[in-house]
């Protein structure tokens, strides 16, 4: 009896010793400071981050200089984003489906035939042009769900799919519009080329509402930053020194500070500010980033197109992944659409011939993985402001189309080949 009283006081010593060392360890864990990552880590670590946002400030910095001090002026800045529109939208839903390791060639047709309907449906059928724009995007979702069939559930290659894609609604756009139809509508016009409403009037010559919202940037810009160092610092992990978080806070001030100066600038007496393209294409990109990097649908994006096959085992419906792929395609496809037949105020057969190749580009240039599985929504963005700030550039220089287009080749070609050598050094 009392050699088990001895053994059962001997394993409670035992225990309680054990408790009082790990009890030790967790209070030196706690009060050891997490180790700081040097800033030259940061930066050659994330070079293929960076290496873009470095890049599209080379680019404007260039355009600057080459055109005379004009690419940068309030209107143009405003006109650089109506313009490339389409680009910043069909590149979100192209950067989807090349991370799930698919691609879309009829892009542009299939926003000839939607722009093609829907002007026919406000000029023969006089259709509101609210009606219009609800009608536009379920054209889309049609389409998207044609095409996500295919590929989703008969299995035939995506590149296939969208190459008879291209040239059925380039046909059916041919045969809707014709020529051309105008759109007579002042509010679907209004869509691309108006500003929001100036409702805190003109402070100093500069919109109000705009500086505003500029004002309300930067402090989330700089909440957010802060509430990312603190996330890091309470998960113990290596944290990024003071002296970088205050140099990113202030270079993102800076940035917005001046984005919000141009905009606050442009326009005319009566109305400037906030384009209302700007507000589609800021709302997309919030939706679209939240869809990929916190909801269910993006994490199967990411595994389908980093291993399928290990997707599938994990129990991934991927063939319902490939059709939501589509789907959303679609839509974006539409907004693309109303976005482009709002600047146009005409629609025509051969409206959108390549775009398709600058949602490409723009994915490639912003870091999307040729063979899947990487890509993001801030990367896909800045590659669609590349491609826009070339357009714009080159266009102010009066450079003829096809060099615009052989300059633009050429940028997508040295993208690609970055992204393939890097991979290669890395392995």
């Amino acid at each position: 009896m009392n050699a088990f009283f001895n053994s059962n006081l001997l394993t409670l010593k035992g225990t309680s010793h054990m408790s009082a060392i790990q009890k030790e360890s967790s209070v030196e864990k706690r009060d050891k400071p997490n180790p700081e990552v040097s800033v030259k880590s940061l930066i050659f670590g994330n070079m293929r981050s960076y290496g873009i946002y470095f890049a599209l400030v080379l680019i404007i910095i260039i355009f600057q200089v080459l055109t005379g001090n004009r690419l940068l002026y309030p209107n143009n800045v405003v006109a650089l984003i109506q313009q490339n529109a389409y680009v910043l939208i069909t590149a979100i839903g192209m950067l989807m489906l090349i991370i799930g390791t698919h691609i879309d060639l009829s892009v542009g047709s299939v926003i000839a035939f939607i722009g093609g309907v829907g002007a026919y449906a406000m000029m023969h059928w006089n259709m509101n042009w609210f009606l219009t724009i609800i009608f536009m995007l379920a054209l889309g979702l049609l389409v998207g769900v044609w095409q996500g069939f295919w590929v989703a559930y008969v299995h035939i290659p995506a590149f296939v799919v969208t190459l008879g894609g291209m040239l059925i609604f380039r046909g059916l756009a041919t045969l809707v519009a014709g020529e051309s139809i105008a759109v007579r509508s002042t509010a679907f016009r209004a869509i691309a080329m108006d500003y929001l409403p100036n409702v805190l009037g003109f402070w100093g010559g500069f919109d109000g509402l705009t500086i505003v919202v500029g004002l309300v940037g930067i402090a989330l810009y700089i909440w957010m930053q802060m509430r990312k160092r603190a996330k890091t610092v309470k998960a113990g992990v290596g944290v990024e020194p003071t002296s970088w978080t205050i140099a990113k806070c202030t270079i993102g001030t800076l940035v917005i500070g001046y984005v919000t100066y141009l905009f606050a600038g442009s326009g005319n007496a009566h109305e400037g500010g906030i384009p209302i393209m700007l507000v589609i294409i800021g709302v997309l990109v919030a939706i679209y980033w939240f869809v990929l990097n916190r909801m269910v649908l993006g994490r199967d994006i990411y595994a389908v197109g980093g291993n399928r096959k290990a997707a599938i085992l994990s129990g991934v419906d991927t063939k319902m992944v490939d059709f939501k792929m589509f789907l959303n395609m679609g839509f974006l496809t539409a907004v693309a659409s109303i976005a482009v037949l709002s600047r146009l105020a005409s629609a025509s057969a051969a409206t959108g011939q390549g775009f398709e190749m600058d949602a490409i580009a723009a994915c490639f240039i912003g870091g999307t993985a040729v063979f899947g599985g990487i890509g993001t929504v801030p990367g896909v963005l800045v590659g669609a402001l590349i491609m826009g700030v070339l357009n714009q550039g080159l266009s102010i220089m009066g450079v003829d189309a096809s060099i615009i287009s052989t300059i633009k080749g050429l940028v997508v070609i040295a993208a690609v080949a970055y992204d393939l050598l890097s991979k290669r050094k890395k392995a």
